[in-house]
């Protein structure tokens, strides 16, 4: 497994949800490396596509390039 995403409605609650997702990964022999996570940002690129609190939408780049 390479890549993990956690969204959470509540910023409250992240944090939570991030520890129970660690200990199941560790719990079943997954690891993470911490030089490579990014957390609690509220937009993200992911496979040419941008997840923000808003939705999913296009990398603006690749927007550019189909107008073209």
């Amino acid at each position: 497994m390479n890549n993990v995403i956690i969204g959470t409605e509540e910023e409250k609650r992240h944090d939570e949800v991030v520890k129970e997702i660690v200990k199941q990964l560790t719990e079943n022999n997954l690891y993470i490396k911490l030089e490579k996570c990014k957390w609690k940002v509220k937009k993200i690129g992911f496979l040419e596509v941008v997840i923000e609190l808003e939705g999913i939408k296009m990398e603006e780049e690749k927007i550019k390039d189909v107008l073209e």
